[in-house]
């Protein structure tokens, strides 16, 4: 249950079908505090004789409201809230004032009250603004359209087109008729940029007005937004129909917002990610560019520890490449450490593998996502404890099993890398790896690059354990 739905059952006294429908209401309660310029406030009476819930609060982002702090589920008495009890008992429309606190300019204040689908009087919204924002011009008319949005008998659910409205977005309000009898200046200025110098009092189906989408909302009886090219500008409109009992539309609420910059950038952005994918696979390709060279190196060379060293080579080279090509098939610069791995894993086992020996690969990995930066340095530790283990843990042998874990908790990553092979050498100490450049290697990346710890040990062959703390992103 939600919030507002929760405050209504512990204490008030609307029934489950009436407290559905201040829960509906509660949905678009933003979206009509910045279509009124107002902070709304919606009452229910409380379980206690005398006194009123306060079952919802919300502020415009289109003005500014001196008010208290959310009193949301509080309870007022009625003597407090003088205009809300009257009103409830009424189902009058009331105007009047209230101060919020001593010294404070008072708050205009109207009141209305909301029904239920059988027609029976269960809440007040509340709707408060400054005086300067109360005596603008139109700000009763959108007051009016606001309380009108709140008491539609079915309010159809649709985030998008009931999304908060910016002080920068242009607000049109148009009559049963068509005709458009409220613009606010955003509006009157991008509908004076495409030629129009006045459009209260004009009808949506002219042609040079572009508003077929109001004509389409209308006739859905539901929502409707699109985005409209004209000129040099990019608007998103969004039509909202008041619709009362009946199926009679009242209303109709246009919201135009000047997405132009937008557009440029999000195009901007794709340019921008086309182009680092474009880099990423190039990259990719230099590297096995690279590495194939070596290769070539390898074979031509008669000295067995030359050509160990080269195959080394190659295996880092091709581990970084890994990550490389994830990054030139995705938008982001973050990978998922799982996959690298599991490719790192075929690939060393494929290009290190004597080919009669027979190896059987264990793979458990959680989803991991990390940094590009630091997937790299991963990769290469992931590579150089494979190359390890197939180099050194099998000798002698002829079968083995090398496995890979991944697993996550609240504050850290740990991946586990081991094999059923010979285990360490006698006397090997894991603090010291100074023998090792591969050991070296992974020391230094997992303790320097990505903050974590390493640690080896041997019980029936050998596990290497990595653990990574985690960061959110942008730390």
């Amino acid at each position: 249950m939600s919030v507002v739905g929760d405050v209504c059952r512990k204490i008030t006294r609307l029934q489950p079908e009436q407290i559905a429908v201040m829960d509906s209401i509660s949905e678009i309660l933003e979206f009509a505090a910045d279509i009124a310029h107002s902070q709304i406030t919606l009452y229910a009476p409380a379980q206690q004789d005398g006194f009123l819930v306060i079952i919802a609060q919300a502020k415009p982002n289109t003005s500014f409201v001196h008010h208290k702090v959310s009193l949301l589920g509080s309870t007022v008495s009625v003597a407090e809230e003088s205009l809300v009890w009257r009103t409830l008992v009424s189902g009058e429309h009331i105007s009047g004032q209230r101060e919020w606190a001593l010294g404070m300019d008072a708050l205009e204040m109207q009141t209305f009250p909301l029904y239920d689908r059988a027609g029976n009087r269960i809440a007040v919204a509340s709707f408060e603004a400054g005086g300067d924002e109360a005596l603008a011009v139109g700000y009763n008319i959108l007051v009016e359209t606001a309380f009108q949005l709140l008491s539609m008998p079915r309010i159809v659910p649709n985030g998008k087109s009931y999304k908060p409205v910016s002080a920068h977005d242009g607000i049109i309000i148009i009559d049963d008729r068509s005709k458009i009898f409220y613009a606010n200046d955003a509006a009157a200025s991008i509908y004076k940029v495409l030629g129009l110098g006045r459009i209260v009092g004009r009808r949506v189906y002219e042609r040079h007005m572009n508003m077929q989408l109001v004509q389409q909302a209308a006739s859905k009886g539901k929502p409707c937004e699109a985005e409209l090219e004209v000129g040099n500008l990019m608007l998103l409109q969004r039509a909202i129909p008041i619709i009362q009992a009946g199926g009679k539309l009242v209303r109709t609420v246009l919201i135009v917002s000047d997405i132009t910059e937008v557009k440029k950038k999000e195009k901007e952005l794709l340019i921008k990610s086309a182009v680092i994918q474009e880099i990423h696979h190039r990259v990719k390709n230099n590297l096995q560019t690279i590495a194939s060279l070596l290769r070539l190196q390898a074979r031509r060379t008669k000295s067995p520890e030359v050509k160990a060293a080269l195959k080394e080579s190659v295996n880092r080279i091709l581990s970084i490449s890994v990550v490389h090509e994830f990054l030139s098939q995705q938008d982001a610069e973050f990978i998922d450490v799982a996959e690298v791995a599991k490719n790192i894993l075929d690939l060393v086992i494929q290009s290190m593998l004597e080919p009669d020996f027979n190896i059987q690969t264990v793979f458990n990995g959680e989803t991991v996502i990390l940094p590009s930066e630091q997937a790299t340095s991963l990769a290469l530790v992931i590579n150089e404890l494979i190359q390890n283990s197939i180099e050194h843990g099998f000798v002698g042998r002829h079968e083995g099993v090398i496995g890979v874990d991944i697993i996550q908790d609240d504050k850290n990553y740990r991946i586990d890398i081991y094999d059923n092979g010979i285990g360490l050498p006698e006397g090997f100490s894991p603090q010291s790896v100074s023998g090792s450049l591969g050991l070296q290697i992974v020391r230094t990346l997992v303790e320097t690059d990505l903050g974590g710890t390493f640690r080896l040990s041997s019980q029936g062959g050998t596990r290497a354990c990595i653990t990574i703390p985690r960061k959110k992103r942008g730390e």
